[in-house]
């Protein structure tokens, strides 16, 4: 990247444990997009404004792509359903699967395993089994969490062992 400016402002999160996280996430979306052209022939076009990301979601083709650095040492997927800017504030805002936009694809997962998931069948089985065992691991997260066994049943497709460069 030599020679090269990449201009962009990125949100504030005040009580993420790393400055990476946004980063990180977005080179994820990144191997996404290029596993989806390649493996499904899907051409994801994302959305970069707040304005579109919020009337929208988070690309033209409604599918929401989240980042769990976490799966395989925990044995769990955990599922986004509220988060809140800071600690500090008061408000829980739907998100994740629970965002009421028309995302109809969940895409959760690492550099070591990525599970595609119908959001309708991630929100049935949140408000069916776990309504009532919701965690919030961070201070400006809600998640429930949903074994790795469970996970491969309930995904459309896995992909596991791909070359992540």
């Amino acid at each position: 990247m030599d020679g090269m400016s990449l201009v962009t402002k990125q949100p504030e999160y005040p009580d993420a444990d790393r400055t990476t996280c946004f980063e990180e996430g977005l080179e994820f979306q990144d191997l996404v997009a290029d596993i989806f052209m390649k493996e499904l022939g899907i051409s994801i076009t994302s959305y970069s404004s707040r304005k579109y990301q919020w009337l929208k979601g988070e690309n033209r083709q409604g599918i929401e792509i989240k980042l769990d650095t976490r799966i395989l040492e925990t044995g769990n997927v955990s599922i986004e359903v509220a988060e809140k800017r800071a600690a500090s504030v008061n408000i829980w805002t739907p998100s994740g699967i629970m965002r009421p936009d028309p995302s109809w694809l969940y895409v959760q997962g690492n550099k070591s395993i990525i599970f595609i998931f119908g959001k309708n069948i991630l929100q049935m089985v949140y408000l069916k089994q776990y309504l009532s065992k919701v965690w919030t691991p961070k201070p400006t997260i809600k998640t429930f969490r949903i074994p790795l066994s469970e996970a491969r049943r309930l995904a459309l497709k896995v992909f596991e062992k791909f070359n992540s460069e």
